[in-house]
């Protein structure tokens, strides 16, 4: 197979966590013909079809210490010429990736298969979409009033704020029984009610860890990344130092997946990040999930074969 991955450049790969990478190399490991490009890349003419221009055909050359990859050829693609498009660009999800969603949204209706389906990605903001699974979460508030976050605070005493774009842990505060700060921080937060803010229970079962649940194909992988915050942090985001464990999932990890798993899947939701904290479901990541190589390292369980795997069931199912 042919396969596309519109992803972030290249050269800023770390290969030795990257998820993006672990796919490539278990699909060129399986026989399949590696693409990439990036979103800038995309392109659509009137008379023509969406294109990667300049897109870059690579084999991998096992040096992990250096140059990772090799260019065999550069060639403008049609999108539906090619056998998968995976969309693996990073958040944040600004306009450029929503414009870049539309432009793969077209590419589907010329007869290119787009993973995960630009559509859902639009449908599931990673923060938002937990509002329709109300049983699986925290007490929760979405608003841009000062007042309601001031009455939520009183309500819970102790408690999350974070912006809806936010990504890696990135303005992610806790405001405890105290109100210390509380004020600053939503006028941080909300920019005198132009911005919404999310805020939740804290929950105190963070010490264990931020777990990562992966689904891929609506089947839930059985080992999660337990993502630990280190030192004073509130977050155990890798990106802001937290520590990754891998780890079986528990009894109500295989609960929320199970009853999430088959209808994100039918959304066409190929690949898909929980976030659980304790019972809790706090995220549903669906832009550029990641801890693949994480898990794989610390368990042995292939969880890039499982992907592949279940991206070649889903195209001969279409052919």
């Amino acid at each position: 197979m042919k396969l596309l991955f519109v992803a972030d450049p290249l050269a800023s790969f770390k290969i030795y966590k990257d998820t993006t990478f672990a796919m490539m190399r278990e699909a060129a490991r399986r026989g399949h013909e590696l693409w990439a490009c990036e979103p800038a890349d995309l392109v659509w003419r009137a008379g023509s079809r969406v294109q990667a221009q300049g897109a870059r055909q690579i084999q991998l050359t096992g040096d992990a210490a250096g140059d990772w990859f090799t260019v065999q050829q550069s060639a403008d693609l049609a999108l539906a010429d090619v056998d998968a498009v995976l969309m693996r660009k990073d958040p944040p999800f600004d306009s450029e990736y929503f414009y870049a969603t539309h432009l793969l949204g077209h590419a589907e209706r010329e007869g290119a298969r787009v993973f995960n389906s630009p559509q859902a990605l639009r449908d599931h903001p990673e923060k938002l979409a937990i509002l329709e699974f109300p049983q699986f979460i925290a007490p929760t508030l979405v608003t841009r009033s000062d007042a309601a976050i001031r009455a939520f605070h009183a309500e819970h005493r102790d408690i999350i704020l974070k912006p809806l774009d936010g990504m890696g842990g990135m303005g992610i505060f806790r405001v405890g029984a105290d109100g210390l700060n509380l004020g600053a921080i939503i006028e941080t937060l909300n920019k005198d009610g132009l911005q919404t803010v999310m805020v939740q229970r804290y929950l105190p079962e963070i010490v264990h860890g931020d777990k990562r649940v992966l689904l891929i194909g609506g089947e839930v992988v059985p080992f999660c990344l337990a993502r630990i915050p280190q030192g004073g942090e509130v977050r155990g985001n890798l990106a802001a130092g937290g520590k990754g464990v891998a780890q079986p999932i528990t009894e109500r990890d295989r609960e929320i997946a199970q009853a999430l798993g088959p209808t994100l899947a039918q959304r066409g939701l190929l690949l898909v990040g929980l976030d659980v904290i304790g019972d809790s479901l706090t995220e549903i990541n669906v832009t550029s999930p990641t801890c693949f190589q994480e898990i794989s390292q610390q368990t042995g369980f292939d969880v890039a074969r499982m992907f592949i795997v279940a991206l070649e069931r889903s195209l001969s199912h279409a052919a």
